[in-house]
């Protein structure tokens, strides 16, 4: 268990620098209006699943290294013959991290897995949802250091939603910016 007196970097980092300009930039009257990350959740679709369920068994082993924290099994609401998917059929993994494992993800995704992927040309600054949450891609989850590159025998995609509690995308943009996430010009 994660000792209660330690505080990631990025937490500090936000607390002493990223709050005060982003009050000072969007003119906020009380402190507590700055924004500032909510959770992070991670999601895994193993399509594959539909033909082998010990699939989605070995999404959930790599996806609860890389988020550090115990991930739900999604199921299937309904059954779809076209794609031989039956009702409450594994099909994906997820987790939703918070507090202390979330600022540890969003420093290992900026400064260690971000740089590893190939042709990175930034993060799109359109992927905004209207309400100051930021969601992104990635083709590949062996990026992150968790994962032992020699012992995968598959590589799925990931989906990565930073939820904020910005009231624009401007705002949270501002405040992503501020964390050093890499977007494009």
């Amino acid at each position: 268990m994660a000792d209660t007196a330690y505080i990631p970097r990025l937490r500090t980092q936000y607390e002493e620098t990223i709050k005060p300009e982003l009050i000072k930039q969007f003119g906020y009257k009380n402190v507590m209006m700055a924004p500032k990350l909510d959770k992070v959740v991670l999601n895994m679709g193993v399509g594959e699943a539909v033909a082998d369920t010990k699939k989605v068994r070995a999404a959930a082993a790599d996806l609860e290294r890389i988020a550090g924290q115990k991930v739900v099994i999604t199921h299937a609401r309904t059954s779809i013959a076209g794609f031989k998917v039956r009702e409450d059929m594994p099909l994906g993994v997820k987790v939703t991290l918070r507090k202390q494992r979330m600022y540890e993800f969003i420093d290992r995704l900026v400064n260690v897995a971000l740089p590893r992927v190939r042709d990175f040309r930034g993060l799109n600054p359109n992927s905004f949802d209207g309400r100051g949450n930021f969601a992104m891609g990635i083709k590949e989850h062996i990026i992150f250091p968790e994962i032992n590159f020699d012992q995968i025998d598959q590589s799925w995609g990931m989906d990565i939603i930073v939820c904020t509690t910005a009231r624009t995308d401007d705002e949270a943009r501002a405040l992503l910016k501020a964390f050093n996430f890499p977007f494009r010009q």
